[in-house]
């Protein structure tokens, strides 16, 4: 398994080379994964909020651009896109590749970070490990929901909104970010 470290640098740094001053050296390491993080074929349940909501983020983004993509730019108002269109744009956010998505340890728990995930606090150095197995996962979990759900809800639930389509997806009783759900701590 060929696993990618990229290291972050998210805030600090603004010294010039050599003249870090007082300040105490940086330093990170790779969050450890668990055979689970590693191995497994799913997203480890302690993701799987993350992830949904790393999913409801891209299905809402590609849902987007086919929209302004399909109206001329002095058109007024959103026309929705035909069922074919946005099937269509759904099989392809599942299938694109999610590289942009990784691990991070943040306050000594994993969490899954990229485009459209909010974090908490912001370290000021940290390593993300992307590749591997994450963007599999992200686009079988994409492929999940829209076996459970269906495209026509999904797009109708975009239609309403960001917020409603993350409620649809991540929230209710069975949902990945549910309170029956919580995210469990290492």
């Amino acid at each position: 398994m060929r696993l990618l470290l990229l290291l972050l640098v998210l805030s600090g740094c603004k010294s010039t080379l050599g003249s870090f001053g007082d300040r105490a050296p940086l330093s990170a390491t790779a969050p450890v994964l668990d055979d689970e993080e590693k191995h497994a074929p799913y997203m480890p349940v302690h993701l799987r909020c993350d992830a949904c909501r790393a999913v409801a983020y891209q299905m809402g983004q590609h849902l987007a651009k086919a929209e302004a993509k399909s109206h001329p730019p002095d058109s007024s108002g959103s026309q929705e896109l035909s069922e074919s269109i946005y099937t269509d744009v759904l099989d392809r956010t599942c299938s694109q590749n999610w590289q942009s998505y990784g691990v991070q340890e943040v306050n000594q728990m994993k969490r899954l970070v990229g485009p459209g995930l909010r974090q908490e606090t912001e370290p000021r150095i940290s390593v993300m490990i992307t590749g591997g197995p994450w963007s599999h996962r992200l686009s079988m979990t994409c492929f999940q929901y829209l076996g459970d759900f269906g495209e026509d809800q999904i797009y109708e639930a975009y239609r309403q909104g960001h917020e409603t389509l993350e409620a649809l997806l991540c929230e209710g009783t069975q949902g990945s970010c549910s309170q029956e759900n919580p995210r469990e701590e290492l």
